[in-house]
């Protein structure tokens, strides 16, 4: 199956458990993983037969600027959940990054990956 993948999605938020990340925000990023048969959209040049990033960049932002969560697993659910109904994909794959999280010591990122269909 063919494989199409959108890196590095970069947002900001107002998601965290402690009450200064739902004031402040921090920064977010997600990367999308459509697995798809894409060799129809290659033959049509047709945006109808794949995967819209601009769509998808947009579904992600919308949950991202909406309501605040406390979880990056909350986060992925819901941008999963939406992309898989939206698009006519096999299988999703979305990874959720939230640049230094708040806590003790050096930290890069904290991640969640979850997949699509379960």
């Amino acid at each position: 199956m063919d494989k199409l993948v959108l890196k590095g999605l970069r947002f900001r938020g107002l998601h965290g458990v402690f009450e200064q990340e739902k004031i402040d925000g921090n920064t977010f990023e997600v990367d999308l993983t459509f697995i798809l048969p894409l060799q129809k959209a290659g033959f049509s040049d047709d945006l109808t037969h794949t995967v819209d990033y601009s769509k998808a960049r947009t579904i992600v932002a919308n949950i991202i600027d909406g309501d605040s969560l406390n979880l990056i697993e909350a986060l992925a659910l819901r941008i999963g959940n939406k992309l898989f109904d939206e698009f006519n994909v096999d299988k999703l794959e979305v990874s959720v990054r939230k640049l230094n999280p708040p806590m003790d010591g050096e930290i890069k990122y904290s991640e969640v990956t979850m997949k699509w269909p379960r």
